[in-house]
Order: C-alpha cells, then sequence, then structure tokens
C-alpha cells in the first residue's frame, strides 16, 4: 500500500490542492491528462468535482467535502474516506456500503471488485 503523495509536478491536481474545482473540470474537459492515483486530498473542498472516468487509487480524502460527487464511474480502489462529508455522494455500485462505512468511521481502505 502506497503513502499518499502531494505530486508537485501535476497541474491539475495542483488545482485541486487549492480548491480552483471549476478551472480543474474545465481543463480536463479539454482532454489535459491528470494522474489522481495515491493521492492526498485530506481536508480539501472538492465540491462539484466532476469525478467521471477519474482513478482515484490509494486516494487519501480525510476530512475532505466531497459533497454531491457522482463517483460512480470513478476507482476508488484502496481509497480512505475517514470522517469525509459525504452527503449526497454517488459511490461505484461495486463498493459494498459496508466499506464505505468502515472507511468513514475508522479510516479503514475501500476495497471492491471493479466490472
Amino acid at each position: 500500500m502506497s503513502l499518499p503523495q502531494i505530486k508537485h509536478n501535476q497541474e491539475l491536481y495542483q488545482l485541486l490542492r487549492e480548491e480552483r474545482v471549476q478551472e480543474f473540470n474545465e481543463r480536463r474537459a479539454k482532454g489535459e491528462p491528470c494522474d489522481l492515483t495515491h493521492c492526498d486530498f485530506r481536508g480539501l473542498d472538492l465540491r462539484g468535482l466532476n469525478a467521471k472516468g477519474l482513478d482515484f487509487t490509494g486516494g487519501y480524502f480525510r476530512q475532505a467535502d466531497l459533497r454531491g460527487i457522482n463517483f460512480q464511474e470513478s476507482c476508488m480502489q484502496e481509497c480512505s474516506i475517514n470522517g469525509a462529508k459525504i452527503s449526497g455522494v454517488y459511490f461505484p455500485l461495486e463498493l459494498d456500503p459496508e466499506e464505505i462505512v468502515m472507511s468513514l468511521t475508522h479510516g479503514t481502505r475501500m476495497r471492491y471488485r471493479p466490472r
């Protein structure tokens, strides 16, 4: 298991670190690539994020504000969401509800079998 990383050389990730979600969405919509695997999103306000097709494998979302994000078409394998705000969040269908609860309350890494 990898530790969460702050990838200083990833421009789009840095936009999320600065909570510039709208600009992230716009640049990604234009086709800009981004690597969000094993990233540290601790405490960030990510509301409004278009997560469709993103790979967050190993991501660390402790205390992040994820309200309203649709992760159904994202990879959240081995992510931790301890203490995150998740009202209105859609998680991948393959993710068991017990995995979400364990991660939210105890910080465990969520595991599931992607389709």
